[in-house]
């Protein structure tokens, strides 16, 4: 069915009130009832609703598709033209500006109600008419307010809270649905059907499209068909290989949800057509827009490259403008009440299957004092949503059931040697896992004689952490370490497990590290018992910045977290390549946690599947799946789990020794120097000597 059929009954049913309120803001530009400056606002905020007015119109009548190149990307920029590059620093969109515009009074609503009228380009592009209108209907509301004298504040923050809540139960159930329900094939019918050598097709799905978007898919569309099928492959069997390391199958599953970033259509037609193979319809979804539905730090559908990073960081929490308890109450029951809706959609949801990029031009956030940002009762708030929301979302799709995988490639934003890096990355992500194996196997049994292990850095990193081993019940027949080898987490290359909190305790120190979006300077976490104790950075002169960096982006606006996880990476091949085109701090944690030991905050690697079994190869069932945390999920379900998981690496540059200590206090070293001295592991230096050679 055309995309443009699957909303025409909604599309009717609010026409007439559409018409209405498209009426209403056609006259707002010849009005003079609103004083200035708030008069120049509205003018503005009604141009941009008759143009995602325009761009419906368009859409639904197939001009848009007839468009040349140029004539897309001219129509595209002027869709993101007021919060592109230096113009954001002049929008109502910036915070900053629309203070200064609008006054402290009103500026920071009138902000908010901007941006989120930006919801409007979405759904022009999906012809869903019901959403526009109430959208539109916000800003007539808003505005009549303005019209005579000024209005009382708490009256256009009252608009704008009920607006949020009265329709929470039409945004976020659409969102739970459209992540779900393979039907909702907007962007799917693109991918499968388009000429995607002719690079029109990028600006059919009305994300703000980059140099980076045209250069990557013209890049997909010069490689043989045999690459690309590998990339595709590796993809698709990794998530197959996901199921069966578990001992799960997805047998009796129906859909798969794919997110990447948009230019690697090539690629994913063919991923569609595999997960098809497997009996798995793919989902695929637009990135969250708008408050309701967004999360700061987390991307989940596809998306491009922002028309403005600023902008994405200025409006990450944009939801304190009316975030209470009434407000989460509300949310979590609309938020069950659409799982209960889409019951068996989410029954046959087999879990994601994800393609990442890196190469991204260093982001440097600066905090913008007027752009909302939670209170300490609104981030209890939030994390109590999100614990709740996880367990909603578990009953109905448990994660005993599901599995994923994740790759990643490189954005043309990585320099000239872009084409060079992207070959790379294909052979890092299809390394011998054959041969991996039976090394990290070697570091298990090594690993399994201790108690603990201590890592240092050395040089000017500070890194002295002892991190506890559970203890085996039965040494032979269990390890405490996974031998990860490129299933679900692509690409080949390291061994894990859950530390015991109790004693894990130290100095965790990095000197660069890429999370997220975000380049950590001299990311440092202090822990006792296993748990965060302080932490700082150097991103920022004030001391309190920094922390609150830190807490945001490592520790998702948790106070502590515990040490989730312990990692030995192995891929010195990935970091040969990192060292050699100078990107090592421009890698997604994906590969980077591959690079050396790592450690992540938050929840274990077997977050709600904890009582799934796991086996390594050589038969032995991996049982330190828990920590003394998440050991309360049977008792206290909503103290067990933190629905967070953040790694950080430390560079085989920057580390000393990784060594085991057991029982009786000798020591066995797996890395001193930044080497593999573990007999058996000698392999692991090749590329390491290659670098030590140039």
């Amino acid at each position: 069915m055309d995309y443009r059929e699957l909303f025409r009954e909604e599309n009717e049913a609010v026409r007439e009130r559409h018409e209405l309120v498209l009426e209403r803001i056609r006259q707002i530009g010849e009005e003079e009832t609103v004083r200035e400056p708030y008069r120049l606002f509205f003018r503005s905020a009604a141009a941009f609703a008759l143009l995602a007015e325009e761009t419906y119109e368009q859409q639904a009548a197939g001009v848009l598709q007839r468009l040349s190149l140029q004539e897309l990307k001219r129509h595209n920029e002027r869709l993101y033209a007021d919060v592109q590059g230096a113009n954001y620093e002049k929008s109502y969109a910036n915070p900053a500006q629309a203070v200064k515009l609008l006054g402290e009074t009103y500026g920071p609503f009138l902000c908010f109600l901007y941006t989120e009228l930006r919801g409007l380009i979405p759904c022009a592009y999906e012809c869903r008419l019901a959403e526009m209108t109430i959208w539109m209907e916000l800003l007539i509301e808003v505005y009549n307010l303005f019209e005579g004298e000024d209005p009382d504040p708490r009256q256009v923050k009252e608009a704008l809270y009920y607006f949020e809540s009265d329709y929470c139960d039409v945004m976020l159930t659409y969102r739970v649905r459209e992540t779900l329900d393979p039907s909702l094939d907007f962007a799917k019918q693109i991918i499968m059907e388009e000429d995607l050598t002719d690079l029109r097709y990028l600006y059919r799905f009305g994300e703000f499209i980059s140099p980076a978007e045209l250069e990557t898919a013209e890049y997909l569309g010069s490689l043989p068909e045999e690459t690309v099928r590998k990339m595709a492959d590796t993809f698709t069997e990794g998530y197959r290989k996901g199921f069966a390391a578990s001992g799960r199958s997805y047998e009796g599953k129906r859909t798969v949800q794919i997110r990447y970033h948009l230019g690697f259509e090539r690629m994913i037609r063919l991923a569609v057509e595999n997960f098809r193979a497997m009996g798995l319809e793919p989902v695929i979804a637009r990135a969250a827009v708008g408050s309701m539905n967004r999360a700061a730090s987390r991307t989940n559908g596809y998306y491009g490259t922002p028309a403005s990073r600023p902008y994405e960081y200025d409006h990450r929490y944009d939801s304190a403008l009316y975030l209470d308890k009434a407000f989460r109450d509300r949310k979590l029951a609309v938020l069950r009440a659409a799982y209960e809706t889409y019951r068996d959609l989410a029954a046959g949801y087999a879990g994601p299957a994800v393609v990442e990029t890196f190469g991204e031009e260093e982001f440097a956030p600066v905090n913008c004092p007027q752009a909302f940002s939670l209170s300490g009762k609104q981030e209890k708030l939030l994390l109590s949503y999100s614990g709740e929301a996880a367990r909603i979302a578990d009953e109905y799709i448990p994660g005993s059931e599901t599995s994923f995988t994740i790759i990643a490639f490189p954005l043309p934003e990585i320099g000239p040697a872009f084409r060079e890096i992207f070959r790379e990355t294909i052979r890092i992500n299809t390394l011998d896992s054959e041969l991996y194996r039976g090394i990290q196997q070697t570091i298990i049994r090594a690993l399994d004689e201790g108690q603990a292990v201590e890592i240092r850095g050395r040089g000017a990193n500070r890194t002295r952490l002892r991190v506890c081993l559970r203890e085996m019940a039965d040494p032979q027949r269990e390890t405490n370490f996974e031998n990860c080898v490129a299933d679900v987490n692509i690409p080949v290359g390291e061994v894990f497990t859950s530390p015991r909190l109790a004693g894990t305790e130290g100095i965790l120190h990095v000197g660069r590290v890429y999370i997220g979006e975000f380049q950590f300077r001299d990311l440092e976490l202090v822990f006792r018992d296993g748990k965060t104790v302080s932490y700082t950075c150097r991103n920022f002169e004030s001391p309190q910045e920094c922390r609150d960096l830190v807490k945001q982006v490592v520790l998702k606006n948790h106070d502590s977290l515990p040490l989730g996880e312990f990692a030995i990476g192995t891929n010195t091949t990935a970091y040969e390549v990192a060292q050699r085109y100078g990107i090592f701090n421009r890698l997604p944690i994906l590969i980077a946690e591959k690079m050396g030991p790592h450690f992540a905050v938050g929840d274990t690697c077997y977050s709600r599947m904890e009582d799934c079994p796991v086996f390594n190869p050589d038969g032995k069932e991996m049982t330190a799946r828990d920590n003394e945390i998440s050991a309360l999920r049977r008792e206290n379900p909503q103290e067990a789990y933190f629905n967070c998981h953040t790694d950080i690496t430390i560079p085989y540059s920057e580390l000393d020794t990784v060594e085991v200590i057991r029982k009786d206090q000798s020591r066995t070293a797996i890395l001193a120097g930044g080497r593999f001295v573990l007999p058996g592991t000698e392999a692991l230096n090749g590329p390491l000597d290659a670098l030590a050679s140039v």
